[in-house]
């Protein structure tokens, strides 16, 4: 018997959730394999791991404490108690002490890989920003992406037809991590709140349970919000749930353009690219991008950045 096979059959055998060190202990109590090296426990962790790379789903897994996990099949998942293991999370993430918004880099260099620009909008800069409600009003951060802007007929095509067919807008909501039930329907409908003004909104976050994938597809087919798990290497990071096209909505987009002035200096950019002449759209998109947020180019700018801001590789 494999590694493998023997971690898979220590879970078929306990139908329940367990750790590194209790499927350790039952392959030693069954005979399933010997280990030769000097921290089995160690290789458990790396073979689920390079199971989770490889796209494997049959072992799910939730955190219970830290960064400590509980393993178990997802066949199983119906029949054990999930709720009683996630009441023990902490508030605090031990594992991942950077702030929020170092977050926001790594997704604008994800967005930048598909030519989308996007801009942070810092709440506590509107007026009123104390008011509790306004932080389900704006979005974290905006972003828009061009349909196509280069070539000269199409710009004389886009004057004789509407504009809005030429670009679209995106929210994103940005979260460390999503570990229960509780936690995704408070940060989903804060995502919902916040990106109704916009054609696309997505809920993005670092780390997501995976107990939540059931809940996370029936939002997304009643509330059309996107979601998103973002990596350490931005280039790694997935679109889980697709977001659905909604038309803007211009009083919203009024609203936050008179409460914020990074809003409305962002919407003022993307309208004097859209109005742009063809020998001044190369100057817009540097202007546009100049303003927009900052984003990674190389891995190893990557790297260095996630090493500064201690953010280590999370959802694998």
């Amino acid at each position: 018997m494999t590694i493998k096979e023997s971690i898979l059959k220590s879970l078929e055998d306990t139908k329940s959730m367990l750790t590194t060190t209790e499927i350790l202990d039952h392959i030693n109590k069954k005979k399933y394999y010997e280990f030769g090296a000097k921290n089995p426990a160690h290789v458990i962790y790396s073979e689920i791991r390079d199971l989770r790379i490889k796209g494997d789903t049959r072992i799910k897994r939730i955190k219970f404490s830290g960064k400590n996990y509980k393993y178990f099949l997802k066949k199983f998942e119906g029949d054990i108690n999930i709720d009683k293991v996630e009441l023990n999370i902490p508030k605090t993430n031990t594992k991942n002490d950077f702030k929020e918004r170092d977050l926001h880099i790594l997704l604008a260099t994800y967005l930048k890989n598909s030519n989308t620009y996007c801009k942070t909008i810092f709440h506590e800069q509107s007026r009123n920003s104390k008011d509790n409600h306004q932080k389900w009003v704006h979005p974290d951060t905006i972003a828009i992406q061009f349909t196509s802007l280069k070539s000269k007929i199409n710009q004389v095509f886009l004057k004789a037809i509407n504009r809005l067919e030429s670009f679209r807008i995106s929210s994103y909501e940005i979260k460390k991590e999503i570990n229960s039930d509780y936690e995704l329907k408070k940060h989903y409908f804060q995502a919902v709140s916040n990106s109704s003004w916009a054609n696309y909104g997505y809920l993005v976050a670092f780390e997501i349970s995976d107990t939540l994938s059931e809940e996370m597809e029936r939002l997304n087919q009643s509330f059309g919000i996107g979601i998103i798990q973002l990596s350490a290497n931005p280039f790694e990071s997935k679109i889980l749930y697709h977001a659905k096209y909604k038309d803007l909505d211009f009083k919203t987009i009024d609203k936050l353009c008179r409460i914020n002035n990074e809003f409305e200096k962002f919407i003022e950019q993307v309208e004097l690219l859209l109005t742009a002449d063809e020998k001044y759209v190369k100057a817009s998109e540097k202007e546009l991008d100049s303003f927009c947020d900052k984003y990674l180019t190389t891995d190893t700018e990557i790297e260095e950045y996630c090493s500064e801001k201690k953010i280590k590789r999370n959802n694998l």
